[in-house]
């Protein structure tokens, strides 16, 4: 099986983390690449096979506005910095997949410049859409252009153009030749040409075994992205609003509906999911009830899917937008501030269970899901592989739960596999006349072990 089918992903927004200037002032970070080695090496300690690190190009200011796709952002470091790294990570067990900002270009991106400059007679008028020039804009071009999202610093790429195509195929290869990267997470996926990313897959599959193609897709019908043909996989935004509201709204039904529809939809397909990430608010921003953090740790692990922790999740750490601007999700964070939270923070204690189980248990890749109790305030099911089942059961409300659920295999009694975490609770769990027993705190959820 592939590689990523069992990963666990760990998520950087390497600006941001290593305290890069907003706006691109050509000076590097000290020490940069070494901190961000130092965080990879801490997510393998959480369990994390994979890191997803991006943006990582040359942009203008958050990086989504790419001014050179073949030069490391000169505020992290260099090109070969980069490719120690990404040599530091392989050396782990750890794939590295990469951003890659294919829909649009920031404005010093050189078919741009040379757009202004030449006009009309530029060779790469036709590389952007909708370029009018009886038209104009605030930077005072002297033309008009299509853009991403209503911003003009995102100048929108043709990807119908076989010229940019093949720049975009290029720049793979040239990722791949010289950092050895292993995937590329597609920005703004929903708005990408179909054929272009039909062919990026027809490419890459020859370029290396088993490279990996996640789109950042918000709405929709996640199957027409991720299907055979396509991508691998697309950011499941659907779940990610139901994990955090199902528990505010005391509504399991939510989640549990999310389930039974992107399956319906997308089969075997395992989409990426996540409690959050660089473009919305942290998890204790939007919740009610802090203790439902673990809930929705162990959901992401345990749901079918692709689980990932976005930098600083692991400790419970809060992030909200602030007069319109990301950058509050996206914080400069030092390691040694977290010291010891692996043995003694419930949340980064939980999420580091969570990865050994994850890498200890064929089931919770492989397991075919079994849905076993339903209400608003309680919810238990299990993944099930030749005779195993994990059992995932969460109660949401303030008083203790008692759960009587059928046995998914035959066992003759049950293992609270979460039990030695920092602030883990009792839970008794039995079998009795063939059922499964779990008597449960309020606002509390852990994973049981079932049978062989």
């Amino acid at each position: 099986m592939p590689w990523y089918d069992s990963a666990v992903f760990y998520h950087i927004y390497p600006l941001g983390l290593c305290g890069c200037a907003h706006e691109n002032d050509g000076q590097a970070v000290p020490g940069a690449f070494q901190k961000l080695d130092a965080w990879a090496a801490h997510a393998f300690e959480l369990g994390c096979s994979a890191i997803y690190i991006g943006p990582l190009f040359e942009s203008g200011s958050h990086g989504y506005d790419t001014v050179d796709y073949r030069r490391v952002d000169r505020r992290l470091g260099a090109n070969e910095e980069f490719a120690a790294w990404v040599a530091a990570c392989h050396a782990r067990g750890q794939k590295v997949i990469v951003d890659g900002v294919f829909n649009h270009v920031g404005r010093g991106f050189f078919a741009f410049r040379d757009l202004q400059e030449h006009r009309e007679g530029s060779a790469y008028r036709d590389w952007f859409c909708d370029v009018n020039f009886w038209g104009n804009n605030e930077y005072n071009d002297g033309f008009s252009y299509a853009n991403w999202g209503g911003h003009n610093l995102l100048v929108k790429l043709n990807q119908r153009n076989p010229a940019v195509q093949q720049y975009h195929f290029d720049t793979v290869r040239f990722w791949v030749e010289q950092f050895d990267i292993d995937g590329i997470r597609l920005d703004a996926a929903d708005v990408l040409d179909f054929g272009f990313m039909q062919n990026l897959r027809r490419f890459t599959e020859g370029l290396k075994p088993d490279f990996w193609l996640m789109g950042e897709v918000i709405h929709g019908d996640y199957s027409r992205w991720a299907n055979p043909a396509m991508l691998h996989s697309v950011t499941n935004y659907e779940l990610h609003k139901g994990l955090w509201s199902g528990h505010n709204d005391h509504n399991y039904f939510e989640i549990a509906h999310t389930m039974r529809r992107l399956q319906g939809l997308c089969g075997d397909t395992r989409l990426y999911t996540f409690s959050d990430n660089h473009d919305v608010e942290r998890l204790p921003n939007k919740l009610r009830n802090r203790a439902h953090i673990r809930h929705i740790a162990i959901l992401v692990y345990t749901l079918w899917g692709i689980p990932s922790i976005y930098y600083g999740s692991e400790f419970g750490i809060e992030g909200k937008k602030e007069w319109g601007s990301d950058w509050p999700l996206r914080p400069c964070l030092d390691l040694a501030d977290y010291e010891g939270a692996l043995e003694t923070d419930p949340i980064t204690s939980v999420y580091a269970a969570l990865g050994r189980l994850k890498a200890a248990e064929p089931a919770l890749t492989y397991g075919k899901p079994q849905e076993l109790l339903l209400t608003t305030e309680r919810y238990a099911f299990a993944r099930v592989l030749d005779g195993r089942a994990l059992v995932t059961v969460l109660n949401n409300a303030d008083a203790p739960a008692r759960l009587e659920l059928p046995l998914p295999v035959p066992a003759e009694d049950a293992e609270d596999l979460l039990a030695d975490c920092a602030g883990s609770q009792d839970v008794a769990a039995r079998v009795e006349n063939g059922r499964l027993i779990v008597e449960l705190p309020g606002n509390y959820g852990t994973v049981l072990g079932l049978g062989q």
